[in-house]
């Protein structure tokens, strides 16, 4: 990822770095520090695809570093935290003026902004020389990547505006939302037009050929979307096709000599298990993974003066775990545990007995990689090396599972059975018989536990189950005794909590985010 990245920065030297016209009130003007170049001419296939590059990366980075968690494993109840700027989400009472929310948006919009530059400008600068579906591919990726800022945008703020070219917005900042179920018809037609032209794969040992994203990601994600809208004949149609192509694998099952651990290794990243994800480098802050210096326990862990411990798991994720399941290890870390990966110079790390993030009497693994040292050299402060799963293959086989019992009470399916299982076995877990919603419901929680998954669960079901769900989770304290106490804190969230507030700096903007959501005309 790093010869990309330098490839990446070079090439958008060769022009003018230009994206959106500077007009100081426009809505969405957010240009990222590194942009497409839209004057630049492609004259080859390698300029095109490191052009296409920007999207993995540095876009994504202020989502990623504390807003992505924070709507995510705060609300939904995974993590708990005493921090300022952050503690709002675990409890609901964000407010439209908190400053995480807002870098989340601006980030997802300049992910919108970039795909969109490269949709609607980067064919007509391309070489005769370079093949057309090279092209095709290099667009399809931005309409996925369109596709997956929109889908974040949806399922956090419900209606926003469509915005499919952000030239045509240069003088007038005052735009409509749309109407959800649009936006899910923009989502889908992006993620068609990924599936027709981006390049088929077989993901392999090379991992640097698994990093853009292929026709078989835009199958899987759509699966997702269709799911997501109780659409499940389709669902299950393009989940059952991604398991039969055999692109993916999964790891712990299919690839020798790996586990679920292994998943969040940095020597991992762009495993045959991943089917999108954002790409991070040891660069500096601003292109590294910053999930490490807010996770990690301690300093000694990261080795670059950082590790804040800013979340814990809640007491509820910590007993939602089933004995012997390998995935805790994997996500949470208890007093003793050990992690031959971190420190490995010094023969590993043991976790004290103290361990006590946020008053949880455990800290986060997932995501915690360890020292430069332990990752070939490669980390910085805020800036670790290891990449952010978007989506992996493990989401495929549940949302097949989901899809075939399309809202029944519960189902014997062999083949809901054999997807819904595996990823059981693969935890060291036994198999279940039947599965119902709550089974799957449970097994996502756990499958993906601070990896930003389970708010969208939540915010997708009925929404008085979802409800009764979070307000008999245990998201409090332990006391210092022995043995500990538990200091109980329980919320219970309104209908309404289950989206955010648009911010109120574009709110003051472009006061059309608080009317009613329009029709969009896709003519």
């Amino acid at each position: 990822m790093k010869n990309i990245y330098l490839k990446t920065r070079a090439l958008l030297l060769l022009g003018t770095l230009f994206l959106l016209s500077a007009c100081s009130e426009e809505f969405l003007n957010r240009p990222p520090e590194d942009s497409v170049a839209l004057d630049n001419f492609y004259s080859s296939e390698e300029e095109l695809i490191a052009n296409t590059n920007i999207l993995y990366g540095t876009v994504w980075f202020n989502f990623n570093t504390k807003a992505f968690w924070s709507i995510t494993e705060l609300t939904g109840g995974n993590a708990r935290t005493l921090s300022g700027d952050v503690v709002n989400f675990g409890n609901f009472t964000v407010s439209g003026d908190n400053t995480v929310l807002t870098d989340g948006w601006e980030s997802l919009w300049g992910v919108v902004a970039q795909s969109n530059a490269i949709i609607n400008f980067v064919p007509e600068r391309v070489s005769s020389s370079v093949s057309q579906s090279a092209i095709n591919n290099a667009v399809g990726e931005a309409h996925f990547m369109r596709a997956v800022a929109y889908f974040y945008l949806v399922r956090i703020w419900g209606a926003v505006p469509i915005i499919q070219n952000n030239l045509t917005n240069v003088y007038d900042p005052q735009i409509p939302t749309n109407r959800v179920e649009d936006i899910y018809e923009l989502i889908e037609r992006d993620l068609q037009y990924a599936i027709d032209n981006c390049y088929d794969k077989t993901r392999g040992s090379n991992y640097e050929a698994n990093i853009h994203v292929s026709s078989g990601s835009a199958k899987a994600l759509k699966a997702k979307v269709h799911l997501y809208q109780e659409e499940y004949e389709e669902a299950r149609q393009l989940a059952a096709e991604v398991i039969n192509s055999g692109e993916f694998k999964l790891f712990g099952v299919d690839i020798p000599s790996t586990s679920y651990s292994d998943l969040f290794l940095t020597a991992n990243n762009n495993n045959e298990e991943s089917i999108a994800q954002m790409q991070w480098t040891s660069q500096g802050y601003g292109v590294g993974n910053a999930m490490q210096a807010s996770f990690a326990i301690s300093s000694q862990i990261t080795g670059t003066g950082d590790g804040y411990s800013v979340i814990g798991p809640t007491i509820d994720l910590q007993q939602a775990y089933e004995e012997g399941d390998e995935r805790r290890k994997a996500t949470i870390m208890l007093p003793g545990d050990y992690y031959p990966n971190i420190l490995s110079a010094e023969g590993g790390y043991t976790v004290p007995e103290d361990v006590n993030a946020q008053n949880t009497k455990a800290g986060i693994k997932k995501y915690v990689v360890g020292t430069p040292e332990d990752n070939g050299g490669e980390g910085a402060a805020q800036a670790a090396p290891n990449n952010t799963y978007i989506m992996r293959y493990a989401d495929v086989l549940l949302i097949h599972a989901e899809a075939i019992l399309a809202g029944q009470s519960s189902t014997s399916d062999p083949a809901a059975l054999d997807s819904f299982n595996t990823i059981r076995e693969r935890a060291g877990l036994g198999s279940l018989p039947s599965i119902t919603l709550e089974d799957i419901l449970h097994e996502r929680r756990i499958e993906f536990a601070i990896e930003g998954d389970y708010w969208f669960d939540l915010g997708r079901i009925d929404r008085q189950m979802a409800i009764e769900m979070i307000s008999n989770q245990e998201r409090g304290t332990y006391s210092n005794d022995t043995p500990p106490v538990i200091y109980s804190e329980m919320f219970t969230p309104t209908a309404d909590d289950f989206t955010m507030p648009y911010p109120s700096s574009d709110v003051a903007l472009n006061p059309l985010l608080l009317e009613e959501p329009q029709p969009y005309n896709f003519n």
